[in-house]
This record gives structure tokens, C-alpha cells and sequence, in this order.
């Protein structure tokens, strides 16, 4: 599986965080920072905004390195992806992704 599909399917190579951190790019680290903060209801700082990509080596923005469920769970059955797991289409946690994106089951299914 391409080693930019993140552990819930979504695409790493698409998010804006990630496009930021390569490509240098402080206007869009800051413009993510303000719209995942509206998103989430929390701040999150520009400074936050580093992520080289959810199963490749690298920077993490805090959630995707310490919160996020999905691939704290990933990490500990020792999966690449959630599409190695039997229970894919029944979990609760990737639950909330898959209903919202049919790209990131797409790509779970590929």
C-alpha cells in the first residue's frame, strides 16, 4: 500500500499539513493552524502544523503522534493499516472517518 495512505485510509499526500512541512510553506501552516482550530474546537498553533506523513518516518503533528485512536491501535496489533484488521468494517473509532470520507475506504480496500 502506498506508505502515504495514513493507518484510517486518509490520504497524507493531499493533507494540507503535510504540504506545509515539505514544502517550507508558513502561509499554509498558519491558514491549517486557524481552520483546525475552528474545526476542532481547540487552538492549534502554527508551530503544530508539522506532519511529514501518518506511517512514514518523521515529524507527526500532535494528534496524529499521541491522540489519535486509530493509529495508537494500528501501532499496537502491529498492522500497517486498518485494512488488516477483520474488524475494519465494524470499528467504532475508524467508524467516524469512514462515514464522512469514501475516499479513505477506497483507499482501505485498494
Amino acid at each position: 500500500m502506498n506508505q502515504y495512505i495514513a493507518c484510517c485510509g486518509l490520504n497524507c499526500e493531499s493533507c494540507e499539513a503535510r504540504l506545509a512541512t515539505i514544502r517550507g510553506d508558513e502561509k499554509l501552516r498558519a491558514e491549517v493552524a486557524e481552520k483546525w482550530s475552528a474545526l476542532n474546537g481547540v487552538t492549534i498553533t502554527p508551530e503544530m502544523i508539522f506532519c511529514t506523513g501518518c506511517r512514514v518516518e518523521g515529524v507527526k503533528t500532535p494528534y496524529c503522534d499521541s491522540v489519535c485512536e486509530i493509529r495508537k491501535c494500528v501501532n499496537e496489533k502491529h498492522y500497517e493499516t486498518c485494512a488488516d484488521c477483520a474488524s475494519m468494517d465494524t470499528c467504532e473509532k475508524l467508524g467516524a472517518i469512514l462515514a464522512n470520507n469514501e475516499e479513505a475506504r477506497r483507499n482501505l480496500k485498494a
